[in-house]
């Protein structure tokens, strides 16, 4: 599993991915940093086949109109703490991995996971 996280979200998010054994860029990783326009996020996410991880549902609407990025996590539980973002994310990871495999978008909250396409 590829993942790209977005500005949104915090390094260390990255950082705990792939101590989790997935191969996890954060947009602080990328040449021009958190200034990355969104369409070249998007691109570069789709050229390294990685899930684009974010809190914007810009990329959701852009999925809706162009199909890209090609695989989207919307993570959409407002504001919340680092520590508490970890927890979710580990305590769905293997739910997740699962979901992608056949899946295109998802949207994790605090208490569910949607399945959008």
């Amino acid at each position: 599993m590829r993942v790209l996280v977005d500005a949104h979200l915090p390094y260390h998010l990255s950082e705990f991915l792939s101590a989790h054994k997935i191969q996890s860029k954060h947009t602080l990783d990328i040449p021009k940093k958190n200034a990355t326009s969104d369409s070249e996020i998007i691109r570069f996410a789709d050229d390294e086949n990685r899930i684009m991880i974010s809190k914007d549902s810009d990329f959701l609407d852009n999925y809706i109109l162009d199909g890209s990025p090609k695989k989207l996590l919307i993570v959409s539980t407002g504001n919340i703490n680092n520590q508490n973002l970890v927890r979710l994310l580990e305590k769905n990871l293997e739910t997740l991995k699962s979901l992608f495999e056949e899946h295109s978008v998802i949207e994790i909250d605090e208490e569910e996971i949607q399945v959008h396409y």
